[in-house]
């Protein structure tokens, strides 16, 4: 890596796990980037998971440290998403790069339109059922263990429906996201689809924004990062897809 390179994946991891602990999204940012400094597309999400454990695992102690613990209300939703996002991560592996890439750059658009629609807890909304909720949370796991980016702001609607208030659902959410890449990281680890000097560069700044992100998550002050993230991920996107 040139040292512009690692410059700008530290500042982008910063601002990603800032973004994904405050909604979500900020893997819509950090996997063009690693793809931007040369890193094909399946190791470029591989390597974006070494940052979000990085970010994850800071935004909880955070949470915790500001007297918010997501683990005491996590535990209906953890089973299926571990159990998603195992059968996500097998299955993205066998994409090839060009293929992943394109598919990442057209999956940023509905990521964009929720980043924009940011979910609100539902008022006088019956939350899901058990049932309901492990089907939801299934489907949320696939997800994340294939392509990560998003998931965020997924998870967010989804547990403000199973009946979390939004700061309560913030931090489980990013408790859930530690799970995720705790059982997906290493399927792309093994499939050699890591590259650790791009990754552990972007994982600096992720560990700075996870933390400082769960801080601003609690005192609020999400719009205008929300607004950057909107632009950021839209421009990257049209790289992506091959419309500049």
């Amino acid at each position: 890596m040139a040292w512009w390179e690692a410059l700008l994946l530290v500042v982008g991891g910063a601002g990603a796990g800032v973004i994904n602990t405050m909604a979500g999204g900020g893997s819509a940012l950090t996997v063009p980037l690693l793809v931007l400094a040369g890193v094909p597309g399946n190791q470029a999400n591989g390597s974006n998971r070494v940052g979000v454990l990085t970010a994850s695992g800071s935004a909880v102690a955070s949470f915790r440290r500001s007297g918010i613990d997501g683990g005491k209300s996590a535990g209906p939703v953890l089973a299926p998403v571990v159990f998603g996002s195992l059968i996500g991560s097998l299955g993205i592996s066998r994409l090839a790069d060009e293929t992943f890439e394109t598919i990442f750059g057209l999956l940023l658009i509905p990521v964009i339109a929720l980043t924009i629609f940011k979910p609100k807890p539902g008022e006088g909304v019956e939350p899901w059922s058990t049932a309901v909720t492990s089907v939801v949370f299934f489907g949320i796991g696939l997800y994340g263990g294939a392509f990560q980016a998003g998931v965020g702001l997924v998870m967010l609607a989804a547990l403000t429906r199973a009946g979390f208030d939004l700061v309560t659902a913030n931090s489980v959410k990013v408790l859930v996201n530690l799970v995720v890449t705790c059982v997906a990281l290493p399927v792309f680890i093994v499939q050699g689809n890591v590259a650790w000097g791009p990754a552990l560069v972007l994982a600096t700044g992720f560990l700075v924004g996870g933390w400082f992100g769960a801080k601003l998550a609690v005192t609020g002050g999400e719009s205008v990062i929300r607004v950057f993230m909107v632009g950021a991920a839209l421009f990257l996107a049209a790289r992506l897809v091959g419309v500049w």
